[in-house]
């Protein structure tokens, strides 16, 4: 006759079978939350800024969404969960510009990246970024040693990234930045200055090692 498992041997058993039903249930819900919180057409979320394309979507969760009025987003556009979306400084800023980040049709913003806009960020269609990658129009200056570098700022300088380009992942875009159409950016580069059109750039600073 077979001995019934020590009082031990059940619980581990038990409980291994309760933590696969609760992570599964954990696991469908948080699916269940990205697809419902996710900002698409038509949600209020949406309707707050400036312009929000068809078939666009925001996934959940979105880092930092600030003064959206002043951003406006094209047709069938993705952007990545835990992406920063900003225009100003603060909440409630009136900006000098409208739109101040505008991000065309087609584009596709990698999880984790920054778009951060004070005077004027402009990407147009079908521009893809890897994940984590930073776009802004203005800096911290160093122009009075004596101030602390948070507290200098240089002045707006507009970026403006052509149609059809790719930024690699972990590229930093600064302020004054032109790219051409149909740029490829090299992972973890940072621009500066002019790329022109089809032309693939890389390095810190990012220089064009080739041209088609």
């Amino acid at each position: 006759m077979r001995r019934p498992p020590p009082p031990d041997t059940l619980w581990v058993r038990y409980a291994g079978r309760a933590k696969l039903a609760v992570g599964e249930v954990i696991n469908r819900a948080y699916d269940v939350t990205k697809e419902w919180a996710s900002i698409g057409p038509g949600t209020r979320r949406a309707d707050r800024f400036g312009a929000f394309g068809e078939r666009s979507v925001i996934c959940f969760p979105p880092t930092t969404i600030m003064n959206e009025h002043y951003i406006r987003i094209g047709d069938d556009t993705v952007i990545g969960p835990h992406v920063a979306l900003s225009a100003g400084m603060a909440p409630g800023q009136t900006c000098i510009t409208d739109p101040v980040v505008s991000i065309g049709d087609r584009c596709l913003i990698g999880r984790g990246s920054g778009i951060v806009g004070h005077l004027s960020i402009e990407i147009g269609d079908d521009v893809f970024t890897g994940h984590y990658v930073y776009i802004t129009d203005q800096n911290h200056g160093y122009a009075d040693r004596n101030v602390p570098v948070s507290l200098q700022t240089m002045p707006e300088r507009p970026v403006s990234i052509g149609r059809g380009s790719w930024i690699g992942h972990g590229s930093v875009v600064l302020p004054g930045t032109q790219i051409g159409r149909n740029v490829v950016i090299g992972a973890n580069s940072v621009v500066r200055g002019t790329i022109p059109d089809y032309s693939v750039a890389a390095g810190v600073p990012a220089k064009v090692i080739k041209r088609y």
